[in-house]
C-alpha cells in the first residue's frame, strides 16, 4: 500500500512499483526511514500547495520526488557529477522547508543520498551547500551564527535561507 492509501506492487527487480496499473519509480530503500518519512510529509504538503495553487508548489513537489529518488537519475544506477549534485541540492531544499523553523545537519543529506556510503558523500554536500548559499536559498550556522561553510571547521547546520 502507497503512503495515500492505494493498493501497490513492487516489479520483480523493486525498482518501481505498480499502483492502479501505472508503473512507478519506487522510492530509494537506502534512504533512512527518519529522514524518508520527512521528505514523504513534505511531497504531500507540497502536493496540498498544489492543489492550493500556491506559488512554487510544483517546485516543492519535484525537489521531494528527487529527493526521495523518485525523480532524476535512478537510484540504483551511477549517477553523473551533475546528477548526484540536483538531488543533493533537491534534499537541502526538500528538508529546509520541512524544517523551516529549525535546521538541518549535512550528514541528514549525506545519508538520503549516499546509502551505507554517507560518509564518502560529506564534501560534495558541502560544496553544493556553499552553492545554495552564495544564492540565499540556505544560510550556513555554526554555534547559531551564519558562517561560509568553505571556512568552518567542525559541525555546521543549514537552514532555509531568504530566498527560497
Amino acid at each position: 500500500m502507497t503512503d495515500d492509501g492505494l493498493e501497490s506492487d513492487r516489479t520483480a527487480e523493486g525498482h518501481h512499483i505498480i499502483v492502479n496499473g501505472r508503473r512507478w519509480r519506487a522510492t530509494d530503500p537506502s534512504i533512512p526511514e527518519n529522514l524518508r518519512q520527512e521528505l514523504v510529509d513534505e511531497l504531500m504538503a507540497a502536493r496540498r500547495a498544489v492543489k492550493a495553487a500556491e506559488p512554487g508548489a510544483r517546485r516543492r513537489v519535484q525537489d521531494a520526488k528527487t529527493a526521495l529518488g523518485e525523480r532524476g537519475a535512478p537510484w540504483w544506477e551511477e549517477a553523473s557529477a551533475a546528477q548526484s549534485e540536483e538531488r543533493i541540492a533537491a534534499t537541502i531544499r526538500a528538508l529546509t522547508r520541512k524544517r523551516a523553523e529549525s535546521s538541518i545537519c549535512p550528514s541528514d543529506v549525506a545519508r538520503t543520498v549516499g546509502g551505507e556510503d554517507w560518509r564518502d558523500r560529506m564534501p560534495e554536500v558541502r560544496r553544493v551547500t556553499a552553492d545554495l548559499a552564495s544564492r540565499d536559498l540556505v544560510v550556513v550556522t555554526q554555534k547559531g551564527e551564519p558562517v561560509r561553510i568553505e571556512e568552518a571547521r567542525g559541525p555546521v547546520r543549514i537552514r532555509r535561507g531568504p530566498a527560497l
